[in-house]
């Protein structure tokens, strides 16, 4: 809604009046009940946004476009390599799915404020179960689909869900990972008891069912009479998502409904230039907070038409599939991991398999989930010939803090820079004592209280542990674990997290920088930079690297290159002695790398294997490869 025409205007005017800033986009939502108040700082760990407001956010991502008369256009394009399905839903056939989703959980004894706890694939049913949680004003749960059986029990025994939505099964390039087994398991494992599940079954490994606690998905459904939406509190929460790699009580990050809905309907223009009637692709899971942002609810609440892919960028079946849905469904937009780009780059460096696509409507690539190498940032832009976008956000905030902005006009290409913060955002790097630094130098990625709409207002019953985790060590701020500078122009430079910094005989160098030297280096696909134990000055830089493709030289003459190279570029203080070429790099199903588990077995410590693995053959190549 807003009048701004520059980014400028757009900063400018939130930080003169955050109040009327986002009680103007708020008029973008359909509401129930006006807000009391736009923003309450007594209430929460920091306060909370339009507080005695209702609504409903199924509401606004489905029956409204429906009543305005665009029940006809599609909402979401279901692509499935794995099972060489495309599937097109639209808005009245999605509105018409979640009602008699919405009604078999409610005849199951869902209400409002219950949990519902969605153990799913990439399949339409996962998208639609959330979408009927929240028509009722239930919270869900998404966790990632075929979860190791003890960590779906730690989320089973914290968000104590009265139902749990899974499938009897997730598909892999070349295997079926049956998830019923490692649901049941998880059920045995937890004190808590959902009272039914509801099982899709898919052709591919049908389940057995538990008597009395197991309902089929179809079949219920079917039976179900149609729910109508439970309007509900701005501050209730819509939903809690659990993030990766915790230790003792899982950090459940809480989103509300009614600053969730206002700040992701802006963002779908504001950051990516799309509104109603626009193909947009998220290529991501449910499981991770930009498939819940991303392919759910910011496209629908927009009016876009959303594309869910259940297959890989490479090997599903080539390193071109990305192209071929771009070209296929028309998409205008891609928001995709960094990784996916390294990944299509290693088997296909020339870009050959682009060139067989009609990308003529294609208008821009975001990247997000962990920061971009320049080198790859700068290969997609070249190969594309459309702008690349990287831009840094958190589970927890659950919308980008920094970007680039299509509506205002995009920022001159600085690749390795995630952008200018959104408004909403008063970013800053911080030193260790919460002094705020020069323009320039690295330190504490942090944001000054409150936080915008949108962000995680708290964890789960925990509001302590929230402010712990995040509000303590700089009172009146919240520090977001990334280390990182702002330069002059006001572009935001995140070099990885904290513990990420390598502090080498004193100097605190970024592992981000080393990273950016090796990924430059033209044989070099993806690669990663870790602090080990030195005894002499405390931590010494390795460096792990990839090959591209047919790169058949010999491993010891490309790392000399590689130490050559960051010598000449950072210097000698960096002491940069040792790369080791792999034959890949040990990541989260979501792409990133796992930077401190890496350390753990360069350091020879005992490093358990994070329930967030894709694959955990990857961490016994690496001891192999330390251990010579």
């Amino acid at each position: 809604m807003t009048s701004a025409t520059t980014y400028e205007q757009a900063y400018g005017a939130w930080m003169r009046d955050p109040e009327a800033y986002w009680a103007e986009e708020a008029h973008g939502i359909a509401w129930d009940r006006p807000w009391d108040r736009v923003f309450d700082a007594s209430m929460g760990a920091f306060g909370q946004w339009f507080p005695g407001a209702m609504l409903n956010t199924c509401y606004n991502c489905l029956d409204r476009h429906v009543a305005a008369g665009r029940g006809g256009q599609v909402a979401l394009i279901y692509d499935s390599p794995m099972t060489g399905m495309v599937r097109s839903f639209s808005y009245s056939e999605v509105l018409g799915q979640v009602e008699k989703i919405a009604g078999a959980l409610a005849a199951m004894g869902v209400r409002r404020g219950d949990r519902v706890v969605i153990y799913m694939p990439m399949v339409p049913e996962a998208a639609f179960t959330m979408l009927a949680s929240a028509r009722l004003g239930a919270v869900h749960s998404v966790v990632f689909g075929g979860f190791a059986a003890a960590e779906l029990a730690t989320r089973i025994e914290d968000a104590k869900p009265r139902v749990i939505v899974s499938a009897s099964c997730g598909l892999e390039p070349g295997r079926v990972v049956k998830y019923k087994p490692l649901l049941d398991a998880a059920i045995a494992l937890s004190p808590h008891k959902p009272e039914g599940c509801l099982i899709l079954q898919r052709p591919q490994a049908e389940a057995p069912m538990v008597a009395g606690r197991d309902h089929d998905f179809a079949g219920t459904v079917a039976r179900a009479e149609p729910h109508g939406c439970v309007p509900v509190l701005a501050t209730d929460p819509l939903y809690i998502l659990y993030t990766s790699g915790t230790t003792g009580r899982p950090k459940g990050v809480v989103r509300d409904n009614g600053g969730h809905a206002v700040v992701l309907w802006n963002s779908m223009k504001m950051i990516y230039g799309l509104d109603a009637g626009d193909v947009w692709w998220t290529a991501s899971d449910v499981g991770w907070v930009v498939g819940h942002s991303y392919i759910v609810y910011a496209p629908l609440l927009r009016g876009c038409t959303s594309i869910m892919y259940e297959g890989k960028p490479v090997g599903t079946p080539d390193a071109g599939a990305f192209w071929r849905v771009i070209a296929q469904h028309k998409a205008r937009v891609l928001f995709t991991a960094p990784t996916a780009m390294r990944a299509i780059k290693q088997q296909d460096p020339e870009g050959r398999l682009a060139g067989q696509y009609d990308l003529s409507g294609f208008e821009a690539l975001y990247l997000a989930g962990e920061r971009c190498d320049p080198p790859t940032a700068v290969w997609a832009q070249g190969m594309l010939g459309k702008p690349v976008v990287d831009h840094w956000w958190q589970t927890e905030t659950g919308w980008p803090i920094t970007s680039g902005f299509r509506q205002f006009g995009l920022f001159p290409f600085k690749p390795g820079s995630g952008g200018r913060p959104c408004p909403g955002y008063d970013l800053h790097a911080l030193d260790d004592n919460g002094a705020v630094l020069p323009k320039g130098e690295t330190g504490n990625l942090s944001l000054r209280l409150p936080l915008p709409p949108g962000c995680g207002p708290t964890l789960w019953e925990n509001d302590e542990g929230y402010r712990r985790a995040y509000l303590s060590d700089f009172p009146g701020w919240y520090r977001t674990g990334d280390a990182g500078s702002v330069d002059d122009d006001g572009d935001v430079w995140v070099m990885g997290r904290t513990d990420d910094i390598v502090n080498v005989a004193g100097h605190r160098l970024s592992t981000g920088s080393m990273e950016e030297v090796l990924a430059s280096h033209p044989d070099v696909a993806e690669c990663a930079v870790i602090g080990a134990k030195d005894e002499l000055k405390g931590q010494s830089p390795i460096g792990l690297v990839v090959l591209k493709a047919g790169v058949n030289r010999p491993e010891a003459e490309v790392a000399g290159e590689l130490v050559a190279l960051v010598r000449e570029r950072i210097g000698p203080v960096a002491s940069f002695k040792d790369a080791r070429v792999v034959p890949r790099l040990p990541k989260t199903r979501s792409g990133k790398i796992l930077r401190a588990t890496i350390r753990k077995i360069a350091d020879g410590e005992d490093a358990a294997v994070p329930p967030t693995i894709e694959d955990p053959a990857a961490l016994d190549e690496l001891r192999g490869i330390f251990s010579r």
